[in-house]
């Protein structure tokens, strides 16, 4: 049940309504490696396993095995150059198990051929800006140390 008020009628044809979900959950990679069926959610405190159940099913239409829920304390430090503590929010995890035969992976944001590319192109660039330097130099050849803003 949405707690947010909408209005009865919108001007407009067709009229259109969007119904958001008063809660949210974000995929986090798990900090030890697992079987390929679990995965790592950090999700609103309000939670419960049937709300997690619910907003699996109808939002991502994902089954979900088996749930477990723990709230995870925040963080207390010490505030810079001050004289009190300061403690981070606290945080629910869920821990969904899928069904023996579905396998998740975690998407490789970085693939490595994506960063070879890119250092390519980045060394490709450096030679560029070593002709262009060496260019500079030969024509203020007396004037070496002295910098290009000022010629």
């Amino acid at each position: 049940m949405s707690s947010r008020w909408y209005p009865i009628y919108q001007k407009g044809n067709p009229q259109l309504r969007v119904f958001l979900p008063n809660f949210w959950m974000k995929m986090v990679k798990p900090r030890v490696a697992g079987p390929p069926n679990k995965v790592e959610f950090i999700v609103h405190n309000g939670m419960s396993r049937m709300d997690v159940v619910n907003y699996l099913e109808k939002i991502y239409n994902v089954r979900a095995a088996s749930i477990r829920i723990s709230i995870n304390s925040g963080k207390t430090k010490l505030a810079p150059r001050k004289q009190y503590v300061i403690k981070e929010d606290d945080f629910k995890v869920a821990y969904v198990t899928l069904p023996k035969d579905t396998k998740f992976e975690f998407p490789d944001l970085f693939p490595a051929e994506k960063k070879d590319k890119e250092i390519e192109g980045e060394q490709r660039q450096l030679e560029e800006m070593t002709k262009q330097k060496q260019q500079f130099e030969r024509g203020n050849h007396g004037r070496i140390n002295v910098p290009g803003w000022f010629v």
